[in-house]
């Protein structure tokens, strides 16, 4: 997992993340960079991860997109 920022967005790289610590990982960083909206999630090309990060943020009334396969858009923290 990594933290860093690109074209004046700030990314969560969850490759090497392991499965149970994604959802944690996914919501703690958005409630700690909110300030900064959008972010990008880079979740790669595994399905599960995807879900995962995807299922974390929906119990989270966090409002997302995903513009491509392996990449979710935090748009709105409600």
């Amino acid at each position: 997992m990594s933290i860093f920022e690109e074209k004046g967005i700030t990314h969560l790289d969850l490759h090497g993340t392991k499965h149970q610590d994604v959802a944690s990982e996914v919501v703690n960083f958005i409630y700690q960079y909110q300030n900064l909206l959008p972010l990008i999630i880079i979740c790669g090309n595994s399905n599960k991860m995807i879900e995962l990060a995807s299922k974390a943020m929906q119990s989270s009334e966090i409002t997302f997109s995903s513009p491509r396969f392996g990449i979710l858009r935090v748009e709105k923290v409600d």
